[in-house]
Formats: C-alpha cells, sequence, structure tokens
C-alpha cells in the first residue's frame, strides 16, 4: 500500500498494489504483457477486511491510467475511511465506495466513460466476500456445490452520477475459488469464435490445487493463445507494425484450508 505520507510519483501511471501476507486468503492479479488499454486493478486492507477493485476503464491508455490515477486516489481515501470501523456495515460501505469511485471516475474523465468494475469487499475472518459486479466483468466462482459463474449487479460505472448499487454476498469455504477477468480475455478471438466465459468455468472446474497465481497465469496463457494468430510473431518484427490487442487481465481468490495444530 501506499504510505498515506509518500509522495506520489511524477507521472500519472496507477500505482501497483503491494499487500501484506492475507491471513487465510490467496489473492493474484496478473496483466499479460505490456498494457495497451484501460484495465486496472487496486486493492488495500483495512484492519481484517481486504478491499480490491478490478475495472475496464474505456479509451486510450494514457487518458485510461490518468482516470485510474484519480480512481484510486478516492478509492483508497474512502476504502480507508469506510472500513475503518470495527462494527461497519459492509455492505452499506460498498454501495457508499461503488458511489463515490464512480462519481470520481466521471470527474476525472470529465463526462461520461464506460467502465465496468468488480468492486468487493472480503472479510478475513468470517470468509465472506461482500461485492458490487457493476457491468461486464466475467467472475466465476467454484465451491463444494460446483461452478458457476456470478450474475453481474448494476451498470457499469462511468455513465450515470447518481446510480445506486445493491451488493451481494458470497461465503468462502476452504478451497473455494473465484476467478476475474476483463473483457479482453473472453473475447480473445479465433476467427468468428471467443474465448468465452465458458473456458474460465473450465478452468476453474479443473483448478484443484492450484494456487490464485497458478489460475491467473492458465487462463491469460490459454486466452492469449487461443487468439493469437500463427505468424503473429512475423506481423511484430515488421518495420511499423505493431499488433493491436486488448489488454488481457485476470485476478484469482482461493480461500486457504485452516491451520491447524
Amino acid at each position: 500500500m501506499l504510505s498515506p505520507n509518500a509522495e506520489r510519483p511524477p507521472l500519472l501511471t496507477p500505482i501497483p498494489a503491494i499487500l501484506p501476507p492475507l491471513d487465510g486468503l490467496d489473492l493474484c492479479a496478473r496483466y499479460f504483457a505490456e498494457r495497451s488499454g484501460g484495465d486496472f486493478f487496486d486493492a488495500i486492507t483495512v484492519s481484517s477486511r481486504l478491499i480490491f477493485l478490478l475495472t475496464d476503464i474505456a479509451g486510450p491508455k494514457a487518458e485510461a491510467h490518468a482516470v485510474a490515477t484519480e480512481m484510486q486516489t478516492i478509492f483508497r481515501r474512502t476504502a480507508s475511511s469506510l472500513f475503518a470501523p470495527t462494527g461497519a456495515n459492509e455492505s452499506e460501505a460498498i454501495a457508499s465506495l461503488a458511489h463515490e469511485v464512480n462519481r470520481a471516475l466521471l470527474e476525472a474523465a470529465g463526462g461520461v466513460r464506460l467502465a465496468p468494475a468488480f468492486l468487493a469487499c472480503f472479510n478475513l475472518t468470517l470468509g465472506v466476500m461482500t461485492y458490487c459486479n457493476a457491468g461486464q466483468i466475467p467472475a466465476v466462482f467454484r465451491d463444494v456445490a460446483g461452478t458457476h459463474v456470478l450474475e453481474q449487479g448494476g451498470v457499469p460505472l462511468g455513465l450515470f452520477t447518481h446510480v445506486t448499487y445493491e451488493p451481494a454476498l458470497l461465503a468462502f469455504q476452504p478451497g473455494d475459488k473465484l476467478l476475474l477477468a476483463t473483457k479482453g480475455v473472453i473475447q480473445s478471438r479465433r476467427g468468428s469464435t471467443e474465448f468465452g466465459v465458458e473456458h474460465m468455468e473450465e478452468i476453474v472446474a479443473n483448478a484443484n490445487s492450484d494456487t490464485a497465481a497458478q489460475i491467473c497465469d492458465t487462463v491469460l496463457r490459454q486466452a492469449n493463445e487461443f487468439g493469437e494468430h500463427p505468424l503473429a510473431h512475423l506481423i511484430k518484427l515488421l518495420p511499423g507494425k505493431r499488433q493491436e490487442q486488448d489488454d488481457l487481465t485476470a485476478v484469482a481468490l482461493v480461500r486457504k484450508p485452516f491451520k491447524t495444530g
């Protein structure tokens, strides 16, 4: 996390999330190669709570990252305040945080800026996640009952100033897993066929003893290979040629087994 007294970097670029070891939770966020768009992940811990945000901000890289930097400032400051009280109502706090981050996005962008987002608080003590899935962030959850896709819970951020969100709850037992990805992953194409959320479901269903990092690496590698043209590496070598593609970003959470002894 960024120290409250630390100076901000001179460039308008999002600051990577640096977290302490999380009690009972394995978390990983991965970007595939160099980011060219507006995918952005950030997280902080407040006491026994992990609060995190994954979003895909529309627009060119420079504009999207400048907007993300302002969003990050509001996200960290507001989350630290809302979740500081031990008895904070996590559903109300997440709804308020979504409202403030949405407002910061609109102000930083100077108007409408589409940004599907997944905003959540994971209570490390209880193993319960309170979340808003605002828009088109694919989210696949696996528990003892099987693997399923979480429903979306509202319109994307960046469209309306007074939109409200109804958070949902998700209880994690030891071994339960959650995989999130941005649209670049599911929209990776091979001809007319998309990688799709079905591939995400298969990966999570088969991730028996995998760590969060292994799950992220698997989905990003498979999505990239799915959409990679056989001659892509040659095209990149041609003068003035650059293969443009959406960002590929994945976030995975795995609840660790309870400690014994």
